[in-house]
């Protein structure tokens, strides 16, 4: 039952987090109450007393039922205390199920589902619920919810169109002969980290090294500038992670400075309001005569069923069309969480791959961290699509595939 232990609470713990502590004196008491239940449900579960978590999780929903808050209240932690109310719901079908009491297990799944449950792949692969996965009234509230899989948003994004981009920029790359890549590659000794073997081998190599020498954290943003050596420096001061943008940057100064064509690329959900997206990699192989998907959060690139190495175009296209893909066995966050293909890419990339946004030039310092830089950045969008985070003076929208992911025939210095 993977991430039962125990997830309930997990939105107040935030909101509380986010506040120090609520401004409601009833929910203050009202979580002071839950907090004993919620290690009762642990302990419960952990021992496989499912009688006793079911009593305990009824217990929880009285006291949700009893909760009498402002409208002021309402309005501030109403949505926080929904979803902590569907997770009690969802928490119960499994509870129920794994007891193999199906009728009750269904009921409270459909429960979940009113109160706002939308994790349908999870659901579907809950063994928790085995009891009652090809139980019809399962299987018919589970379609309803279909619809919030990141997977099925991408395979209903409308199509690209063949538009015109005569007078569209081209994406441009620094050449490796410029003194400050020059002077980035011999601080890093690229030479020796990419190493003697073939194009391929050395693209790798470099996305080993920037994985295993500085820490991913999503929620931090490091206070330094936008390159490789600042990136790099920043952690090895503070010790303190960066988000995957920062780890891209760095990973595709690197590429710039011994001579392959990068981008970083800012893969982006459909939902307006989703504030997470995800930075990776695409660096063109003149051995394949391709793009590659590098993701260096991850350690993870991407192949198919003939062990071609894919770019995310493809990547993209393979997931829509339901073809075959296949996740290096050693991807993983921060050498601690190994990923796999049904987590990386069925769910959290599948979400990540509506539309994207990538500089038009391509260099060590691409971006300002504390001034602007004037840039200028090309976004790929399916044919119909926007959104509020779409708008911007200096970008360009295309939605066209063939433009935005053109080979690099331009190569320039600034």
């Amino acid at each position: 039952m993977k991430n039962k232990l125990f997830i309930l609470f997990a939105c107040i713990a935030a909101m509380i987090s986010a506040h120090a502590q609520t401004d409601s004196e009833t929910l203050n008491q009202f979580i002071a109450k839950c907090k004993p239940l919620n290690d009762t449900y642990n302990d419960a579960y952990r021992r496989k007393d499912y009688p006793r978590t079911i009593q305990t999780l009824q217990t929880m929903l009285q006291a949700f039922n009893e909760l009498r808050l402002t409208k002021a209240d309402h309005e501030k932690y109403g949505e926080d205390l929904r979803a902590e109310k569907t997770n009690i719901y969802y928490n119960m079908a499994c509870c129920y199920a794994l007891q193999n009491k199906k009728k009750k297990a269904i009921e409270a799944f459909q429960k979940a589902i009113a109160n706002g449950y939308t994790n349908y792949r999870h659901a579907l692969k809950d063994t928790d619920l085995s009891a009652i996965h090809n139980d019809k009234l399962f299987k018919q509230a589970l379609a309803t919810i279909e619809q919030f899989d990141n997977l099925y948003i991408l395979r209903h994004a409308k199509p690209y169109c063949k538009e015109t981009t005569d007078s569209f920029p081209r994406f441009t790359y620094q050449q490796s002969d410029n003194n400050s890549l020059k002077q980035m590659r011999a601080y890093f000794n690229l030479d020796s980290i990419a190493g003697n073997g073939d194009e391929v081998s050395k693209i790798l190599n470099l996305l080993r090294f920037v994985h295993n020498t500085i820490l991913h954290d999503g929620s931090h943003f490091g206070l330094c500038e936008s390159s490789a050596v600042d990136i790099y420096n920043y952690y090895k001061t503070t010790g303190k992670g960066v988000n995957c943008r920062q780890l891209a940057i760095a990973l595709n100064g690197m590429y710039l400075a011994m001579g392959f064509p990068s981008r970083y690329v800012t893969c982006m959900p459909k939902e307006d309001k989703d504030q997470d997206c995800h930075v990776i990699n695409c660096v063109y192989s003149s051995q394949l005569g391709k793009w590659l998907w590098i993701d260096p959060t991850f350690n993870a690139y991407v192949k198919d069923e003939n062990g071609n190495l894919l770019s995310i175009a493809e990547v993209r296209e393979r997931l829509i069309a339901n073809r075959p893909l296949y996740l290096n066995e050693d991807a993983n966050w921060n050498n601690r969480v190994k990923k796999t293909k049904e987590d990386y890419l069925d769910n959290y990339m599948a979400k990540n791959l509506y539309w994207f946004n990538c500089i038009d030039y391509s260099c060590l310092h691409p971006e300002g961290r504390y001034r602007d830089l004037g840039e200028r950045y090309i976004l790929l969008l399916p044919n119909g699509f926007s959104s509020s985070h779409t708008a911007g003076a200096n970008n360009i929208i295309t939605h066209n595939a063939d433009y935005f992911w053109q080979k690099p025939t331009i190569i320039g210095n600034k």
